[in-house]
C-alpha cells in the first residue's frame, strides 16, 4: 500500500510540474483586474475574454440620450422578456426628471437604478473575473459609461429538469419528490421538510473552469461545528479545473485513498437528507447533479433506507435481519462453497454431497475458475442491463440470466448448483440498500473467492479479517465507520441492527454529535 503511495505521489508531483505554466494561462481569468470608468475599455476587456463565443449578447442603450449603457448576457441562460420588460424598457424611460441632479447622476444612478427599478436580485462588482463569472453563471451584467462598477442581475432562465421521483431510491411507502440538477431547487426542497431559521446554508464555488456552485447544509446547534468548519475547510482546499458531479468531491475529500468503501452516504431523495440533518450530519449540494453527499458516514448508516422509518418498527427489525443475512451472502456464500467443496467435503451432508458432485461430471473447469467464470458473466450481464435504455435492460438481464445460464448447464460448461450459488448471490447484493456499499462487496468478493480457493476456509477466515480489520480503521471525518459497535456505544444502538420504536428514541446518535442530543421528549 505505502508503494502504491509513494508512486502515486511522485506521478502527481512531476504531472504538477509539467502542468503549471499551461495552468497558469488558461486561468489567467481569474485574476482581480478592475475595471475601469472607460465603458469601451470594459467592453474591450469582456469582449477579449469572451471572443469565439457566439451565444453572448452585448445590448448598448443609452440614458436620457446621455449615459452609454450595455448590457452583456448569455442568450439561453437569461428571461430575454424579462430582460426587456422588467430592465431595458424601465431604462430607456427615465427622463431628466426621473434622474438626480446632474452633478452627482453618473455617481449615484446605481443606487437609483436599485430603488427605482423592481429587479430580483442586484450586486454591484469592480472585479473583472466576478463580472465575467456572473455571466456564465446567467446574471445580467449592466455596465455604465464614467463608473467602474458593474451591476450583476439576477434575471436567469437556465434550462432545468422538474422535480420527478428518485430513480435510485424508489420507496413503497414515503414522498416521491426527488432531487434535481439545480442547486436552488434542492435547497428549496430541504426548506420545505425543516423551517426553521437554524437550517444554514453556506455556498462556495469549486472548480477553476467550472466555478461549480457548491452547498453546505446544517443544523446550527445539532451539527457539530468542527464538522462544518474541518468540511468547509477541506473543500476550499479543493484545485481541480472542474467539478462535474459529486463524485468527484466524494473521492477528493476521502481520507482512506486506497479503500473501496466510501466515507460519504449520498442520496437523491429530500427526506433522506432532512433526516440525516436532525442527526447532526452535514449535507454537501452540488449544482448539477441529483446526488446529494451527506457527511459523516457509517456502515451502519448504509445499509439504512428511507422507509425503514416510515413503516411499522416490527415490519422494519425483519427487513434489516435479511439485510444483513444478505450481505454476508453477498460477500461470503460463493467463497464458503468453494472452500467447503474443495478443501472440506466432510463437513456437507452425504447426500447433498452426492447431488453437487453428480451436477459437476463433465464440468471442464475446477470449482474456483467455474465461480470466477460464472461471477464475472453475471457482473457482465448486470452492467449490460444498466447501460442499455430500461426497457431492453431488462429483458437483457432476464432472459441472459434464464437462457444462457440454463444453455451452459446443459452443455456441461458449468453444474446446475454453482449457478444457484451465483443466482443467490447476485440477488443478495441487490437487497443492499446503498449502490455504492453493494459495489464494494462486489469487488470484495472476487479477493474472498481467490483466498477460499487456495486456503479453504483459513483463507474465508483471513478475508473476513483483514475485512473487519480496515473497516475498524477507517474513519469519516473522525467518526468511527463501525460506529456504534466499535467503538460500542449501548445509548445509539437503538437505531442499527434493529430500529426501535420513535416513542423508544429519545436521542440523537451520541458517536456524530454532543451539541443537542435530546430528540424529542416522551409526555
Amino acid at each position: 500500500m505505502n508503494i502504491w503511495k509513494r508512486l502515486l505521489d511522485k506521478f502527481e508531483s512531476t504531472s504538477k510540474s509539467s502542468n503549471v505554466s499551461s495552468d497558469n494561462k488558461a486561468y489567467s481569468t481569474t485574476n482581480n483586474d478592475k475595471l475601469s470608468t472607460s465603458l469601451k475599455i470594459n467592453l474591450t476587456l469582456i469582449k477579449d475574454t469572451f471572443s469565439d463565443i457566439s451565444d453572448i449578447t452585448y445590448k448598448e442603450l443609452k440614458i436620457n440620450n446621455s449615459i452609454e449603457v450595455t448590457l452583456i448576457f448569455l442568450n439561453n441562460f437569461v428571461d430575454k422578456e424579462l430582460v426587456s420588460e422588467d430592465l431595458i424598457r424601465p431604462l430607456i424611460r427615465l427622463n431628466k426628471n426621473q434622474l438626480p441632479a446632474n452633478n452627482i447622476r453618473i455617481e449615484n444612478i446605481h443606487d437609483y437604478i436599485k430603488t427605482n427599478i423592481f429587479l430580483p436580485s442586484i450586486e454591484e462588482s469592480d472585479l473583472l473575473n466576478i463580472v465575467i463569472n456572473s455571466i456564465l453563471s446567467g446574471k445580467v451584467a449592466l455596465i455604465i459609461d464614467g463608473l467602474s462598477k458593474s451591476l450583476l442581475i439576477e434575471l436567469r432562465n437556465i434550462p432545468k429538469r422538474g422535480i420527478a421521483e428518485s430513480v435510485i431510491e424508489p420507496v413503497i411507502r414515503g414522498p416521491r419528490d426527488g432531487f434535481t440538477e439545480d442547486i436552488e431547487t434542492n435547497i428549496t426542497l430541504i426548506r420545505r421538510r425543516l423551517k426553521t431559521p437554524k437550517l444554514k446554508v453556506k455556498n462556495i464555488k469549486i472548480g477553476r473552469l467550472s466555478q461549480t456552485d457548491t452547498a453546505i447544509t446544517y443544523l446550527d446547534g445539532i451539527a457539530e461545528k468542527s464538522l462544518v468548519d474541518d468540511i468547509m475547510n477541506k473543500l476550499s482546499k479543493i484545485e481541480i479545473d472542474a467539478i462535474l458531479e459529486s463524485g468527484y468531491i466524494e473521492e477528493l475529500l476521502q481520507s482512506s485513498k486506497f479503500s473501496v468503501f466510501s466515507e460519504f452516504g449520498y442520496t437523491e431523495r429530500p427526506d433522506r437528507l432532512a433526516s440525516a440533518l436532525l442527526e447532526g450530519h452535514v449535507g454537501i449540494i452540488v449544482d448539477n447533479t441529483p446526488i446529494v453527499l451527506i457527511a459523516p458516514q457509517t456502515f451502519f448508516q448504509a445499509m439504512q433506507s428511507s422507509e425503514d422509518y416510515y413503516q411499522n418498527y416490527i415490519a422494519t427489525l425483519l427487513l434489516r435481519f435479511i439485510r444483513y443475512v444478505f450481505l454476508i451472502n453477498a460477500l461470503l456464500l460463493p467463497s464458503f462453497y468453494i472452500a467447503v467443496l474443495c478443501f472440506h467435503q466432510g463437513m456437507i451432508p452425504r447426500n447433498l454431497l452426492l447431488t453437487i458432485i453428480a451436477s459437476r461430471q463433465g464440468v471442464p473447469f475446477p470449482v474456483l475458475m467455474e465461480a470466477l467464470l460464472m461471477e464475472g458473466f453475471f457482473e457482465g450481464l448486470r452492467e449490460a442491463g444498466i447501460r442499455l435504455p430500461s426497457p431492453a435492460g431488462q429483458t437483457v438481464s432476464i432472459v441472459g440470466a434464464l437462457v444462457i445460464g440454463e444453455a451452459a448447464v446443459k452443455a456441461g460448461i458449468v453444474s446446475s448448483s454453482m449457478v444457484i450459488i451465483v443466482s443467490i448471490t447476485g440477488i443478495s447484493s441487490f437487497i443492499i440498500p446503498r449502490y455504492n456499499l453493494a459495489l464494494s462487496i462486489r469487488v470484495l468478493r472476487f479477493g474472498i473467492m481467490i483466498l477460499s480457493g487456495t486456503l479453504g476456509l483459513y483463507g474465508l477466515y483471513m478475508g473476513g479479517l483483514c475485512l473487519l480489520i480496515h473497516l475498524a480503521r477507517i474513519e469519516s471525518f473522525g467518526i468511527p465507520y463501525l460506529a456504534p459497535l466499535a467503538p460500542f456505544m449501548f445509548s445509539s444502538l437503538k437505531d442499527t441492527l434493529m430500529r426501535m420504536p420513535w416513542w423508544g428514541v429519545k436521542n440523537r446518535p451520541g458517536y456524530i454529535q454532543n451539541n443537542n442530543l435530546k430528540r424529542h421528549k416522551v409526555k
